[in-house]
């Protein structure tokens, strides 16, 4: 094995066979294109367009939640970040894990008794509908479209990277045939046709880890002390830094404090991602939703283990200075190890899982953001409940073409660009604007539509504006190269005066605060009632059904 490192280090053309890669994915494209055709027959009304006609049981919409949370940025991602700072890339899989907790605990079960589809049915069903939705729904869309622009250019940047397409065309080709591909998914199959393929994808995606994480293991004889002692030999001096903290957010008080600060966006953003609260509604009961989400637990948390052996797997038998030198970087190591340890058919395995894994994401996040534009924009505040719900679906369907072309070509100019300040974008609005509403709204008599429209918008409005004058959009630059690390890569273009990376330790208390303040300076009468009446609801599911059909 140590020999082949001399191949692993070659660039991304000449690594595996892109004719195997493709042919890979094909088969993964027609199987589950097939699927969704065959799940498509069943659509008849609205709810088995948005909810997949609430006919899943709890694992497999777990299987289906772990599918939809697991991107190529948790797969390649956390992979490289552990094969370069050791101890501190593991960090981001304790982080995304420990989010669901907070999903189980103080969401799952209750946001499947009190809504239909969407967040903003939550929000409605106690304050005024109108204003609400539009603010939920602006919200949404927002953190689907950052969400989607991350994926979407992810896949160009996993093309020159996994298939030897290093041309602006070739990326530009392939980012719009996987986002022609999600609008077909979602227009034929909706929910039901989505469900399908996260649910294989994420088997494919936990069993394409654990065959390797089973063949690194292997090659220290099951002995994982043994392979962390092979990672730290392989860096000599620096090595014993990788067990222990402090070597990517270590160096300075500044670095500990964005550490915190991502770390509450990570975790409190869950809760609060739209295609993840979507799937709750996905299934008949709330106890069925508990059961999902313990599913996708035990799902999510398998594959975080994986990343662990994965990424100093990768330090050990490729090395931290072949992986920064391959394209793609840090995010090159898990495709790296998988020829080393597979040759060109496991790295043409891996290469259509991360493909598949990036295709059930978007198509996971299309279905969300046109079902809160058609269930909540058009049907409630343009057409003010007058609507046929075969209307409904109709204007879903074609809000699915519209966003599945503006992730093509927002893709496209985002192609190249920091694609985590994209991804953290969406998880500290989720946390933001998103939460506080939710858990005000589940859990506090007094909340009113003042407070959830502040904390909406001004949860919203500070996020953006902190990220935009942050050093991931402007200033950041390697100490020793002096080459940018921000989105404008211009070095001589510097306008950051926020120090943090990511902002959610000033807007997501912010957006609690503002839902606060809201509320005890409003005289909105009757919210009290409306609490109680949502309370009842939401802890027993009394009337819910009757909610999800009318």
């Amino acid at each position: 094995m140590i020999a082949g490192l001399g191949a692993a280090a070659a660039p991304a053309a000449d690594i595996g066979n892109p004719v195997v890669n493709i042919a890979i994915f094909g088969a993964f494209v027609a199987v589950t294109m097939a699927i969704v055709i065959k799940a498509s027959r069943n659509n008849t009304s609205a709810a088995d367009f948005y909810a997949g006609g609430r006919s899943f049981t709890g694992g497999q919409n777990g299987t289906a939640i772990a599918g939809d949370y697991l991107s190529a940025a948790s797969f390649l991602g956390i992979a490289g970040a552990i094969a370069i700072y050791g101890y501190d890339g593991f960090l981001y899989s304790i982080g995304f894990l420990v989010a669901w907790l907070v999903a189980l605990l103080l969401v799952a079960e209750l946001l499947r008794n009190t809504g239909r589809f969407t967040m903003a049915d939550v929000l409605s069903f106690r304050l005024q509908e109108r204003p609400v939705r539009m603010a939920a729904a602006c919200s949404t869309l927002i953190v689907c479209f950052f969400y989607l622009l991350a994926q979407m250019a992810g896949a160009g940047g996993l093309v020159a990277l996994l298939l030897g397409v290093t041309s602006t065309a070739g990326q530009n080709i392939t980012i719009t045939v996987v986002g022609a591909l999600m609008i077909m998914y979602v227009l034929i199959g909706g929910m039901k046709g989505t469900t399908w393929v996260q649910i294989i994808k994420a088997i494919l995606l936990v069993a394409g880890a654990g065959l390797m994480t089973v063949l690194v293991l292997a090659q220290y004889g099951f002995n994982l002390s043994e392979l962390l002692g092979a990672a730290v030999a392989r860096e000599g001096n620096a090595g014993e830094a990788m067990l222990g903290p402090g070597a990517q957010y270590g160096a300075s008080a500044l670095t500990k404090l964005n550490f915190i600060s991502l770390s509450l966006a990570l975790v409190l953003g869950t809760a609060g991602l739209p295609h993840v609260l979507m799937r709750f509604y996905t299934v008949p009961t709330s106890r069925e939703a508990r059961t999902s989400v313990v599913w996708a637990i035990w799902i999510i948390g398998f594959f975080y283990l994986f990343t662990l052996v994965l990424g100093y797997g990768a330090g050990a038998l490729v090395g931290r200075e072949t992986i920064l030198a391959a394209p793609g970087k840090a995010n090159s190591a898990a495709p790296l190890l998988a020829y080393q340890l597979g040759g060109e058919v496991l790295l043409g395995i891996i290469a259509a899982v991360a493909f598949a894994t990036i295709l059930a994401v978007v198509a996971g996040l299309a279905i969300t953001a046109s079902a809160s534009f058609a269930h909540d924009i058009y049907a409630s505040v343009i057409k003010r409940g007058q609507v046929n719900p075969d209307a409904e679906v109709r204007v879903a369907r074609i809000t699915v073409v519209v966003i599945g072309a503006v992730a093509i070509v927002g893709g496209i100019f985002a192609k190249g660009q920091n694609i985590a300040f994209l991804v953290a974008l969406a998880f500290a609005v989720a946390a933001s604007a998103n939460l506080p509403t939710i858990l005000y709204s589940l859990f506090w008599p007094r909340f009113t539509t003042r407070g959830a429209l502040w904390s909406i918008y001004g949860g919203l409005i500070s996020c953006i504006t902190l990220i935009a004058f942050s050093p991931v959009v402007s200033g950041k630059t390697d100490p020793a190269t002096g080459a940018s690390l921000s989105m404008i890569t211009d070095t001589n273009v510097d306008f950051s005066w926020f120090p943090l990376e990511n902002p959610g330790i000033i807007s997501i208390p912010l957006g609690f605060f503002l839902g606060w303040l809201g509320s005890v300076t409003s005289k909105e009468r009757g919210a009290e009632l409306r609490a109680a009446e949502m309370e009842v609801r939401s802890l027993t599911g009394a009337g819910a059904e009757k909610a999800v059909d009318h």
